[in-house]
């Protein structure tokens, strides 16, 4: 690790065992330090996130209704997965611009196999899947072994991967998948039941406590200052009134989707995998610094391997959910705006276009972004030429927070 990394953590763990001692006042004004310091979280994104759904619902009152609602988190379950494995790749400072390619090949080698073929609902999942695990061990291997760009490798695969997919659906150009098909119910008409969705929010909060609890006792038998449970008890009761409130709202219409719940699972996990394990501790390391990972004996190699196999594997499973959810693989799957709206989304959910920054819940965040807007544009009927206007606005604003955040970041350090 670097001097400046140690400083960080040094100064990190100072602000924790204040923070652990503070009262109200106290912690809103470190809160208050820290963004000054340039360490904004998702403060912007939050923010932009009210500013957006706000003035949407002053142009149309239908924008915040429980149909409307359920409908966005439906359309940000397929793109968010293919973000989430951006948001993989740009932790290490690099790029793929073929998700959106992979994602349609994946979605031609399911119809293929499932319709054409008449394979196992099963096994043609797995043949897509493995598809897009193999592109990125490809993207790993030819980065590693001979020091090509991500930028050029990824676009390379944009185009042949595009190709592919064309080969892959034939002269036909589109297959239908039957609406019968357990993978079209699993991505339109499956919903939990009311008393299953409370169940589902009361145990996730239930497992959000317990996992405080236990970081706050492993630091107290380190001798180290942690949470109290009082801090813990406000937080997840915080949160379980959130999710409470959130889905009574969407039971309204329709309720939870189980596609956007297995969306959510996946961030959830892969935010546990990124925080609590060694290679997840290694990505944020070798997007931090590259030498000075590769000092502390770890792999760089395999990181870069791994971490372009998964982001096209989410690409794969995006591009399949993104099929099902409209009963068919064409030639416009994985086209026009998924790419970009994938990239977009990592982005302006908070991770650094620089490395090393960022989280899985960027790829939820992002996305309820772009999808909010995309949303209350079509209610009033605007172009869906504003849509990429607006959206490259909000890009566009999100690097700039970025990139001063990381200015401020490095002149409170070399302070």
């Amino acid at each position: 690790m670097s001097v400046g990394g140690e400083e960080r953590t040094i100064r990190d763990a100072g602000d924790d065992s204040l923070l652990s001692r503070a009262g109200i006042g106290d912690r809103f004004s470190m809160f208050l330090a820290r963004i000054r310091g340039g360490d904004l979280g998702a403060v912007p994104v939050v923010l932009g996130i009210v500013v957006i759904w706000t003035v949407f619902q002053i142009l149309n009152p239908v924008f915040l209704s429980s149909e409307n609602l359920v409908n966005l988190t439906m359309q940000c379950a397929a793109i968010g997965t293919i973000a989430l494995g951006v948001v993989l790749v740009l932790l290490l400072g690099e790029i793929d611009l073929s998700v959106g390619s992979v994602s349609g090949l994946a979605a031609a080698v399911l119809a293929v196999t499932f319709v054409q073929m008449q394979w196992h609902l099963a096994i043609a999942l797995v043949a897509a899947i493995a598809i897009g695990c193999l592109v990125g061990l490809l993207y790993g291997f030819l980065f590693t072994r001979f020091g090509l760009p991500s930028f050029v490798i990824t676009l390379a695969g944009l185009l042949g991967f595009a190709g592919l997919q064309l080969w892959v659906l034939g002269e036909t150009g589109s297959i239908a998948i039957p609406f019968d098909s357990w993978i079209v119910e699993f991505a339109q008409q499956m919903f939990l039941p009311a008393w299953a969705s409370y169940v589902v929010a009361v145990l996730s909060v239930g497992a959000y406590a317990w996992s405080l609890v236990r970081r706050a006792r492993r630091r107290a038998a380190a001798a180290l200052d942690s949470q109290s449970y009082l801090q813990i008890a406000l937080r997840s009761a915080a949160l379980l009134a959130f999710l409470l409130v959130a889905t009574w709202y969407l039971n309204l219409y329709r309720g939870v989707g189980v596609m956007f719940l297995f969306f959510l699972a996946l961030v959830v996990m892969m935010n546990t995998v990124l925080t609590r394990t060694r290679w997840g501790r290694a990505v944020y390391a070798v997007g931090g610094s590259v030498e000075a990972a590769r000092r502390a004996g770890i792999r760089v190699n395999r990181i870069y391997l791994s971490v372009f196999a998964l982001c096209s594997t989410f690409a794969a499973v995006g591009g399949i959910l993104a099929a099902a959810r409209l009963a068919s693989a064409n030639q416009s799957s994985g086209t026009g705006d998924v790419n970009l709206n994938a990239i977009a989304a990592a982005v302006i959910g908070g991770t650094s276009l620089f490395g090393g920054r960022g989280s899985a819940f960027s790829a939820l965040i992002g996305i309820v972004v772009i999808q909010s807007i995309s949303s209350g544009l079509t209610l009033l009927n605007l172009d869906s030429s504003v849509q990429f206007m607006v959206t490259g606005v909000v890009l566009v604003l999100a690097v700039i927070v970025d990139s001063i955040s990381r200015r401020t970041r490095a002149a409170s350090g070399r302070a």
